[in-house]
C-alpha cells in the first residue's frame, strides 16, 4: 500500500517507493494537491506527479531514472542541417517562456496516434504557477509568428526537469529541445531529468542511473544559483 498524503503531509522517503514487482515500479504515494509550493518540494526530492484524468494525483520516484546529459546530447547530421538552416530563415524565431501555458496546453492536445495526455488543466494550473514563481520554463519555436514546437520543464538551480513536447511541423520539438540543452549547457545545467525510459529519448542520447546517483546529483544541483537571464543562445556547431 502506498500513503495518502493530505495538503500538509510530508513525502515519504522515496527508497519507499514501490518496485517492479508490485506492479507499479517507483509509485511513491498518492493525494496533496499541485500547488507551487508542493511541486518544488517534490522535485527537489526526485518526486514527480503522473496521473491520468479523473485519478488521485499520484506522485513517483522511478528506479533507474532516465537522465539526458547535456554533454551527451546526439545532435543528428539531420538536425543539425535543419538548426542551420531555420537559424538562417528569419521566418523561424526560437524564445524562451513567451507563451508557456501555450506550450503547455499545446503538449497536452491530443497526439496523431489518438493517445491520451495526461496534463490536465489541474496540472496546468500548478505548472503555471511554477513559471509566475519563476521556476517552471518553456522553449519555443515559432514561424511566420506562431508557435509550431515547444519543450517545458522545471529549473531549481542547476537542475533542470524535462516534462513535455509538442511539434506541430517537421522536427520542431526537436529544435526546441537543442535550443534548451545548447542554453543549459552554457549555463552549467549538467543534466536533465527525463522520468520516464523510451527508444526516443535514448536515440537522443539520454540513459538510465540509478536513483541514488540521481538523487546525489541534484542534491548538490539544485543548491547552486539559479540561472537568472533565460534568453536562448545562438547554435554555432556545437
Amino acid at each position: 500500500m502506498i500513503p495518502w498524503l493530505e495538503v500538509d503531509t510530508p513525502f515519504p522517503d522515496v527508497e519507499t517507493a514501490l518496485l517492479e514487482k508490485d506492479g507499479a515500479a517507483g509509485l511513491l504515494a498518492a493525494g496533496a494537491d499541485l500547488s507551487a509550493e508542493r511541486l518544488l518540494d517534490a522535485y527537489q526530492h526526485g518526486i514527480f506527479p503522473w496521473f491520468s484524468e479523473g485519478q488521485p494525483v499520484l506522485w513517483w520516484s522511478t528506479d533507474p531514472r532516465m537522465v539526458l546529459r547535456t554533454a551527451d546530447f546526439k545532435l543528428s547530421d539531420s538536425l543539425k542541417k535543419t538548426l542551420k538552416k531555420t537559424g538562417k530563415d528569419p521566418r523561424w524565431e526560437y524564445r524562451f517562456d513567451s507563451a508557456f501555458e501555450q506550450v503547455m496546453r499545446a503538449c497536452a492536445a491530443p497526439r496523431r496516434d489518438g493517445a491520451g495526455t495526461w496534463i490536465s488543466e489541474e496540472i496546468v494550473a500548478g505548472y503555471c504557477a511554477l513559471h509566475a514563481a519563476g521556476y517552471a520554463h518553456s522553449s519555443e519555436v515559432w514561424l511566420d509568428g506562431e508557435l509550431v514546437g515547444g519543450a517545458y520543464g522545471v529549473c531549481i538551480g542547476r537542475m533542470f526537469y524535462g516534462e513535455s513536447m509538442f511539434a506541430k511541423v517537421s522536427d520542431a520539438s526537436k529544435i526546441a529541445l537543442a535550443h534548451l540543452v545548447f542554453f543549459l549547457r552554457e549555463n552549467d545545467v549538467e543534466m536533465i531529468d527525463c522520468q520516464q525510459q523510451t527508444a526516443h529519448l535514448a536515440s537522443l542520447g539520454a540513459r538510465p542511473i540509478s536513483r541514488s546517483d540521481f538523487i546525489a546529483h541534484l542534491q548538490h544541483a539544485i543548491s547552486l544559483p539559479p540561472i537568472l537571464n533565460w534568453t536562448p543562445i545562438t547554435w554555432v556547431n556545437k
